[in-house]
């Protein structure tokens, strides 16, 4: 094995860890967190991975092995029951995730997303006496759904214009009626549609039909799947990720009662500036397709790959020079990440941030980079969908285009962040 071995996974040489407690200073409660997450991954996620993505199906079964482990309230405080991982604990475990299945990782991260944001994220976020109250209520309801019943939320986020950038309001819409709210509006590139038991939408609250939107009316708020008035509709067969079951959900004329906000009115609008960070949380399960696509190459080329005659390919200069090339990148790649994440906290400094665009725009164009120089290293068998590469290789290219930080936008505001000071014009 390239990296060791360190325990026996059903008579199988256990994975190393992708970031070694040791090297990267990990604390024992990270080391063990990841530890757990990589032993269910690879021993039961890996090898239901394949059907699910040819099937194009939600990885249900996962999702009991994950509640059955205690992981599903991963980031749910501890003194409500659940494991309390901050940030940057959570995509150290989640990534390890992502290296076994990339789908179950990121339809992971639209459901801890509503743990985070409800939980250490708020808890640094400034509220009133009055909305601290408040949200310790509400919260605990939503956790106690999560711990008690296995109850899965998800984070439906794009709507196909600006607001997911964060650049307008959001066009799902909460109209105050008596009560509480009705919801209309629809949701694109929904993960986990139709499997979430609550949909955690981001919409903006509107006090008659004719109010102003602003995006400092965004509302958080639980919608149960099986309320009257929403529904998923289109298909889904896409090159990769092809288990997140990201169809298009609709509201229409959705009832909501007050008591199903995930956050106090206009607290998500604070948070959302006050921890940007919390936008990378897509960028873990590319670290895992990176580490996996690296590891893939290695095995393949000392003949240790299963499914493979073992047949050692690792003597020839163009395969070391690419292994090297792959290796270099993987490690640039993980230690900016791992610093970007490192640093994040409430109202990051300016360097913090150009860190962070810096890192999320390195892992998912890194990621298919390492994909695509592992199949052009390993030959002809990698196209093979027997073995899981090429879905490493789908999986990979989709992580550049997704929303809030595409690669586009982190480009786009690394430049602007470096040319420009806040408040700065070309007309000064």
């Amino acid at each position: 094995m390239d990296e060791g071995v360190t325990s026996l996974l059903d008579g199988r040489a256990a994975d190393a860890p992708i970031f070694d407690p040791n090297d990267w200073r990990l604390s024992d409660f990270e080391a063990t967190l990841c530890a757990e997450t990589r032993s269910l991954a690879q021993s039961k996620f890996a090898g239901r991975a394949a059907d699910i993505d040819r099937e194009a199906r939600f990885p249900s079964e996962n999702y009991v092995d994950l509640h059955d482990r205690d992981l599903m309230g991963i980031c749910i405080p501890s003194e409500y029951g659940g494991r309390g991982a901050d940030l940057r604990t959570y995509m150290l475990a989640a990534a390890e995730i992502g290296r076994y299945c990339g789908a179950t990782a990121l339809t992971f991260n639209m459901h801890v997303s509503s743990c985070l944001w409800t939980g250490v994220l708020a808890d640094g976020v400034t509220m009133t006496d009055a909305q601290r109250a408040e949200h310790a209520t509400m919260r605990e309801r939503h956790y106690r759904r999560i711990l008690d019943d296995g109850k899965i939320y998800s984070q439906p986020f794009s709507e196909g214009g600006d607001a997911a950038a964060g650049k307008a309001a959001f066009g799902t819409t909460a109209l105050i009626t008596e009560g509480g709210w009705i919801v209309n509006g629809k949701k694109i590139f929904a993960s986990l549609s139709g499997h979430a038991d609550y949909y955690g939408v981001l919409c903006t609250e509107l006090e008659t039909p004719d109010s102003k939107p602003s995006r400092a009316n965004t509302m958080y708020i639980a919608i149960p799947k099986d309320a009257e008035g929403v529904s998923v509709e289109g298909t889904w067969d896409p090159l990769g990720m092809r288990g997140t079951v990201s169809r298009t959900l609709i509201f229409k004329d959705v009832f909501i009662p007050f008591t199903e906000q995930l956050m106090p009115r206009g607290v998500y609008f604070h948070a959302a500036k006050q921890w940007p960070h919390m936008f990378m949380t897509l960028t873990p399960s590319y670290i895992g397709i990176a580490q996996a696509a690296y590891d893939f190459t290695v095995r393949y080329l000392r003949g240790e790959m299963p499914g493979t005659p073992p047949v050692k390919r690792r003597m020839y200069p163009t395969k070391q020079l690419a292994v090297a090339q792959m290796k270099i990148m993987l490690e640039q790649t993980k230690s900016l990440w791992f610093q970007s994440i490192s640093e994040a906290r409430p109202n990051p400094g300016k360097d913090s941030m150009l860190r962070a665009w810096a890192a999320q725009y390195s892992v998912m164009e890194n990621a298919n980079e390492i994909a695509q120089l592992a199949v052009r290293t390993c030959g002809g068998q990698a196209m093979l969908r027997s073995l899981h590469l090429e879905r490493l290789y789908r999986d990979s290219r989709c992580g550049a285009l997704m929303l809030p930080w595409t690669a586009e936008l982190c480009t786009d505001m690394l430049g602007k962040g470096v040319l420009y000071e806040a408040g700065e014009t070309d007309e000064d």
